[in-house]
């Protein structure tokens, strides 16, 4: 996974111009549920793997979901 490109896809999905992996999640405006709907949608589209609400909401910064994702490519 390139970081650069995931941060630019996270930073899309949260209408913002950029995001650093240590940001939290619940800090962008935009954060609600049709914001984890579209992870999740990206993260099966991209990816290939299948994300519940919950584990997004458990990975609390935009690091802990790329590391979510990483963890279920393997």
């Amino acid at each position: 996974m390139e970081i650069e490109i995931f941060k630019a896809e996270m930073a899309e999905l949260l209408e913002v111009d950029s995001v650093e992996l240590t940001d939290e999640l619940s800090s962008f405006e935009c954060w609600d549920s049709l914001t984890i709907l579209s992870i999740i949608a990206l993260a099966g589209e991209k990816y290939n793997v299948t994300l519940s609400a919950a584990e997004i909401n458990k990975s609390h910064t935009v690091g802990g979901l790329k590391e979510l994702i990483k963890s279920k490519m393997s």
